[in-house]
């Protein structure tokens, strides 16, 4: 993975992480038990930490994600939400931008609109995943192949009510 391939996903992958964390919520699919993309949590939070309130929702949907995750992948292994930590300190970076909050905002719209944006992303439709699965070698990520492949994974998961746990070999 290079910096020039990298950054020019950036906000592909802050799209997906997202759509994903927001789907996975308990509003919605109930995959992890949280609520950070709920009127009452950013009310909430901009309460607390108003400067940084979007960035506190992302890494709170991030860390649920990422523990799930976790449980159902090898380690040593990268997935959606556990990623180098150079992408990791870029996606930060970008979620505190401006750009950020607009694929923030248009993330969390509702379930239909976050549904068909994932069908969006993924290139195939048709893509039978479920429980871990691997999607390539994380040299290949930030690469529409890669990132249209966790798409379909995901898309199917959530309109079959069956899981998948995308990931990239080590």
């Amino acid at each position: 993975m290079t910096n020039k391939t990298s950054e020019a996903y950036l906000p592909t992958i802050l799209s997906l992480r997202l759509l994903i964390g927001f789907l996975g919520e308990r509003s919605q699919f109930a995959w992890w038990n949280t609520s950070f993309f709920g009127d009452y949590s950013l009310r909430s939070l901009e309460f607390v930490v108003p400067k940084t309130a979007p960035l506190a929702q992302y890494h709170g949907v991030v860390e649920a994600a990422r523990r799930l995750h976790d449980e159902q992948v090898n380690v040593g292994s990268f997935h959606l939400f556990r990623l180098p930590e150079e992408v990791e300190q870029d996606l930060h970076a970008l979620m505190g931008t401006d750009e950020g909050i607009r694929i923030l905002q248009s993330a969390v719209q509702g379930k239909d609109v976050a549904l068909a944006a994932l069908s969006q992303m993924a290139d195939s439709k048709e893509s039978a995943m479920e429980g871990p699965a691997s999607v390539g070698g994380i040299d290949q990520f930030g690469t529409h192949e890669v990132s249209s492949a966790i798409a379909a994974g995901y898309f199917f998961a959530f309109a079959n009510q069956t899981r998948a746990y995308p990931y990239l070999m080590g």
